[in-house]
């Protein structure tokens, strides 16, 4: 809020004072004259947006004064590029060798999602033995609660069966043995630090292999997507991804069609 105060230039702001405006000319004046990124800009609105929202919620603003939202202030977020790794690079993920026990360990959680379709981190450091039954994962997804079921893949179960007899508790990974499932913030914040150290050692053995795009966690979703292509219906995919729309899905698949649109700029112009 340090820069928000040098703008306004003043030491104490009512939240009345916070018109759609002044928030147009804090955005000039953080993008012009300091310089900043798109992305952290749209980071200061998303903090004072919720420090509105909680003002309003305590009684400490109005709401008829609230500028964002629809006929307000807009907070717009750039189109993202998503990038997943191909069959190849998975390929060479999957017969790394020399590999040190922290960075295999990294890898077999990459690779556990991405056999997954793409579960996210928060998802599968959490998994139990106790998901797994009848051959099948069953889980409840942390993002909105959603039920999933899926089959074992066959090339995830010499993965499972490496920590399975390591087991000491239910917990298939160890990340969050000595962590209250029940503290919210905790549990967060140690998602975060895994995320953290796994992606520092996904991107050295990316070095080691010599694959170029960032690999991280994130991707093994981003190449799960890249991969399945135009090879699964739309609708399995849907199911795949637990999406709650078909159009989600459309849209986040339409990252990875280049092969398609490659295909109808040659009908076009190949004459």
């Amino acid at each position: 809020m340090d820069k928000f105060k040098t703008f306004s230039k003043s030491e104490k702001l009512h939240f009345n004072e916070i018109t759609v405006d002044l928030l147009k000319r804090l955005e000039a004046y953080l993008k012009n004259n300091r310089g900043l990124a798109h992305r952290t800009i749209v980071n200061y609105m998303i903090d004072i947006r919720t420090i509105y929202n909680i003002a309003i919620g305590e009684n400490w603003a109005e709401r008829n004064y609230y500028p964002f939202g629809r006929g307000g202030y807009t907070i717009k977020l750039l189109e993202s590029q998503k990038i997943g790794l191909t069959i190849e690079e998975v390929k060479l993920l999957e017969n790394a060798i020399n590999l040190t026990p922290s960075q295999q360990h990294a890898l077999n959680i990459w690779l556990i999602s991405f056999y997954f379709a793409g579960i996210r981190i928060g998802d599968v450091i959490q998994l139990k033995w106790s998901d797994f039954i009848d051959n099948r994962l069953r889980y409840r997804m942390g993002k909105n609660q959603k039920l999933v079921s899926l089959k074992i893949p066959e090339k995830a179960k010499p993965i499972l069966e490496h920590y399975r007899v390591l087991a000491q508790d239910d917990f298939v990974f160890e990340e969050l043995r000595m962590v209250d499932p029940n503290h919210a913030k905790t549990l967060r914040t140690r998602i975060k630090i895994v995320t953290r150290t796994s992606n520092r050692h996904l991107k050295n053995i990316a070095l080691e292999l010599r694959i170029t795009k960032n690999l991280s966690m994130h991707i093994a979703r981003h190449s799960f997507g890249n991969i399945s292509g135009s090879k699964i219906p739309i609708h399995m995919l849907q199911k795949l991804y637990r999406h709650s729309s078909v159009t989600t899905t459309i849209i986040y698949q339409s990252n990875f069609m280049e092969d398609e649109v490659d295909d109808a700029l040659d009908k076009v112009v190949d004459f």
